[in-house]
């Protein structure tokens, strides 16, 4: 009933908020709700085929140690004695075009959201900042075949006219350079909004000393946003470990503890569009692995996701 003063039109007004309140606070919930559903699904999905299969299946872990699975540095994911099933091969081709692409993409991305904020006039910005975006959209099957036929291809010219690589048709080097250019957007956007959280009254201070542009930028803004950009590389690596098209067209498909980038690789999502693609029963050792692979690639992500929260909750700068 309609409160002393009151009409009865801001009575029902106020009903019909509270209304829509409640419907908006539920969708709010559902599309929460739905992100860590959709988590446990597939956590679920890969125990249940890794761990521990339900029915007539065998999981990976019930034919495979994890001794095995931990400490042999041999992938041979087939039926017999002739199968071997260790991590490692696909873990250090996973961490090497990773590694690659972080040389390429920390300082491109880097310089470019240095540029964009404290550089780059107002036309600069509105031209380079769709590039950008632009370049995050583009898939990443283009940027396999980009390596396959543009990348690979220059690196096997003469440097110079004097040094002549050694490098394979399917090598980690290309697959590294090209995913390092997929990640630069995300580095670039990232450190961009976190630089530009810096207070002004920061850099005028710097001005203000005598500090040239540069050194206000380097010494100043950037030691101010270590944090967000910290985590900005470590998005992007983790981003970059869980490339699955490019490295699968560029890198190759050859399992081995190789640490020659100009060579050969495969990766642990390399492996599993392999695996998935081919001609195995749904019940074998091969198509099982595939999701031993997931659960070890879902571990990875998230360790590298919870060291960046670590980071930005401990090195975070509070202004006021």
């Amino acid at each position: 009933m309609p409160r002393a003063g009151g009409s009865m039109s801001d009575w029902f007004s106020a009903k019909k908020n509270r209304r829509h309140e409640t419907v908006i606070r539920t969708g709010l919930f559902v599309c929460a709700a739905l992100s860590v559903l959709t988590t446990g699904a597939i956590v679920y999905v890969l125990l249940s085929n890794a761990v521990y299969a339900p029915g007539d299946k065998t999981a990976f872990f019930e034919r495979v140690t994890v001794t095995e699975f931990l400490t042999s540095t041999q992938w041979k994911p087939v039926e017999g004695d002739r199968g071997r099933f260790g991590i490692w091969p696909l873990l250090s081709g996973t961490m090497m075009v990773a590694l690659i692409s972080s040389l390429v993409s920390i300082p491109a991305g880097l310089g470019a959201a240095i540029y964009m904020t404290e550089y780059a006039g107002p036309r600069e910005r509105q031209f380079l900042k769709p590039m950008l975006e632009l370049l995050a959209g583009i898939p990443s099957v283009v940027f396999g075949f980009f390596a396959l036929k543009f990348v690979t291809p220059w690196l096997l010219k003469p440097v110079l006219g004097l040094l002549n690589l050694d490098v394979s048709i399917f090598n980690s080097l290309s697959a590294g350079i090209v995913v390092g250019v997929m990640v630069t957007p995300l580095i670039a956007s990232l450190s961009e909004d976190v630089i530009r959280s810096v207070p002004r009254s920061l850099r005028e201070a710097a001005h203000a000393l005598g500090s040239t542009k540069f050194d206000v930028s380097m010494k100043v803004v950037v030691p101010a946003a270590l944090s967000g950009i910290l985590a900005s590389f470590l998005l992007a690596f983790s981003r970059a470990v869980g490339e699955t098209m490019a490295v699968a067209i560029a890198a190759g498909g050859n399992p081995v503890m190789a640490m020659n980038p100009l060579k050969g690789s495969q990766t642990m999502t390399g492996f599993m569009v392999h695996a998935s693609t081919g001609d195995s029963a749904a019940d074998s050792i091969s198509r099982m692995s595939m999701y031993a692979v997931g659960i070890t690639l879902f571990l990875l992500t998230l360790l590298i996701n919870l060291i960046s929260g670590w980071i930005l909750r401990r090195y975070r700068e509070e202004y006021q």
